[in-house]
């Protein structure tokens, strides 16, 4: 149960105390909850939304761990950060209690309109026991999820499968698959989950993910360098989250691991390394009399070629991406690709009859254009309802830049967000400046976000409804996680605008590719009725002539999308548009 009893509070650590404070808010109905655990002092905020009558209301909660009761200082550290969160409900949660004063300063508090709120052990142990023992989860499977999820209880059931493989595009609910799943399972068989990942970030977001499948006596713990769980309490807990590295490292130690029923690796595509054999070895994943080992991944390419089957079998479940837009399960696309920086002139520069995307990319792009894509950002602004976007820019610098054009125009709200630093000019950004615009982004307060390097953490929201390329990436799988950010569902969202203004021969040749796998010919007619486009425009209209001509130049489409920098990938130029040479 969270927050079974006050000792089970101070036997765990901050961390979990942190967690566990944030699962019983997303159980009790606040929605947007989000942990910003940067404090040396066992102490976070935690931020939350609560829908009332009179709207959107944001409460800020500030976590102490400590052994000793929290004194007043706490206090204003607390309505600070209130003010700091655009917060109307302080909120302080004490492990050990308050002292006196605090109590008196509360009523003071309370008399001139600040409504401080404080939460002790007991309290808590008592907000949870409130709960139902029931998930929480209310939406029911897709009509393509519902297959899957039997594929997968059927192939835990199967004697002598004990392993299942399931690729669906980002964007199709993969993890809501992978949950429910094993909710299923678990009614009828409750042996231990162990859920692994190759990153820190994904293995809290898995766990968060799973919070409305579990009931609240069902118990998770995380497993990662920060966090080390004894085997007392791995054997005792129901669900592990662990980071692989941190498995992998336990069992090279000499130390066994419980007796896991079942296996889930997310991002499975990452199999293949030795700490990932390290796990299925000892844990006999996949294999009769082992644990059932379920793989999810949307992007099952490797540049190593690892066989994913060796692991989990074939593809129970395949859903990429074009069939989920065909087949409506992800939100209509209308995919702009932008022509106008290419130098047509500069082609008669190109020597020899080997071209590699490294000559091309030097020669033919002009890459200065950000105000002609800030205005396009703003006339396609009027084009959607309750419009939000992603930005996907390449540098720091590049970043703050877009988000200052954008600004400037007056027509919406944008942050810059990025994780590490870039150079000695910038800082990283604190984890709490990123829970705060992305806190802002999903209520709408903030409407863009110019993001390096974080597409796939926090970015999402299923109401955007724009993206903006302006980042070279030469990762296909990259490319369509990014893709993924604006083509969920969403109540209203008729579909998402992407402007793509990269300078890359290959995002070109992407972009072909994608047009070509969603029903049109090389004429631009359609051979079925979708609703989905991909259009090679200028910033003044469409551009087919330059589409005919790349069509033309491009030898092998799909080659070229996933070619290296030197690879030779087109045919001989014949005739520029208009006959130039």
């Amino acid at each position: 149960m969270i927050f079974e009893s006050q000792y089970q509070i101070l036997a765990d650590t901050w961390q979990a105390f942190e967690r566990n404070l944030c699962r019983l808010l997303s159980y009790e109905g606040f929605t947007n909850v989000r942990l910003v655990g940067q404090t040396g002092d066992h102490g976070a905020d935690v931020t939350a939304t609560k829908i009332t009558p009179q709207g959107h209301k944001r409460w800020l909660f500030q976590a102490k761990h400590w052994k000793k009761p929290v004194g007043e200082t706490v206090v204003q550290e607390t309505i600070d950060a209130a003010y700091e969160y655009s917060a109307s409900v302080p909120v302080i949660v004490a492990a050990s209690g308050f002292e006196a004063p605090v109590k008196a300063h509360q009523k003071v508090l309370m008399a001139s309109g600040i409504p401080l709120q404080l939460w002790d052990s007991e309290k808590l142990v008592e907000r949870a026991k409130r709960l139902p023992d029931v998930h929480t989860n209310k939406r029911k499977p897709r009509p393509y999820q519902e297959p899957a999820i039997n594929e997968i209880v059927s192939a835990y059931y199967s004697k002598g499968e004990n392993r299942a493989l399931v690729v669906m595009a980002t964007g199709l609910g993969k993890t809501f698959v992978a949950a429910e799943s094993v909710r299923r399972i678990r009614q009828n068989d409750k042996r231990q989950v162990l859920v692994c990942a190759h990153t820190n970030d994904l293995v809290y977001q898995l766990e968060r993910a799973f919070w409305p499948f579990l009931r609240p006596s069902e118990t998770t713990l995380i497993w990662n360098s920060y966090e080390h769980p004894t085997m007392e309490q791995l054997e005792q807990t129901d669900y592990a989250f662990a980071c692989v590295d941190s498995v992998s490292s336990w069992i090279q130690a000499g130390c066994s691991l419980p007796d896991y029923g079942i296996l889930l690796v997310d991002e499975c595509h990452h199999v293949g390394s030795s700490m990932y054999d390290r796990v299925f070895e000892e844990l006999s994943a996949g294999k009769e009399g082992g644990s059932f080992a379920l793989g999810l991944t949307a992007t099952p390419w490797r540049p190593d070629e690892a066989d994913l089957t060796a692991y989990f079998g074939d593809s129970r479940v395949s859903i990429d991406m074009v069939m989920g837009l065909k087949n409506g399960f992800l939100a209509n696309v209308d995919y702009r690709m932008y022509t106008d920086n290419i130098d047509w002139e500069s082609l008669k520069n190109i020597q020899g009859k080997s071209f590699s995307p490294k000559q091309i990319n030097r020669t033919l792009f002009i890459n200065q254009w950000d105000d002609s894509v800030v205005y396009k950002l703003r006339d396609t602004w009027e084009e959607q309802t309750n419009p939000r976007a992603i930005v996907f820019c390449g540098t720091i610098e590049h970043a703050i830049i877009m988000r200052d054009k954008i600004n400037s125009l007056g027509f919406c709200h944008a942050e810059a967000i990025y994780s590490g630093s870039s150079g000695k000019e910038y800082e990283p950004m604190s984890q709490y400046k990123r829970n705060r615009i992305l806190s802002d982004f999903a209520e709408g307060i903030v409407n863009v976000v110019c993001a390096v390097d974080i597409f796939n953490e926090g970015i999402d929201v299923p109401d955007v409804n724009i993206l903006v390329f302006q980042r070279v990436t030469h990762s296909r799988r990259i490319f369509i996680q990014q893709l993924g950010r604006g083509l969920r569902v969403s109540e209203g969202k008729e579909k998402v605008i992407v402007l793509d203004f990269v300078s890359d021969i290959r995002r070109f040749a992407a972009g072909i590719s994608l047009k070509d796998s969603l029903g049109e010919s090389e004429s631009g007619s359609t051979r079925i009725n979708l609703p989905n486009k991909v259009t090679f425009m200028k910033v003044g209209g469409d551009d087919p002539e330059t589409e005919s001509f790349l069509r033309q130049w491009l030898d092998d489409v799909v080659a070229i999308e996933d070619s290296d920098e030197d690879a030779s990938v087109l045919k001989y130029p014949p005739l520029l548009p208009g006959g130039k040479i």
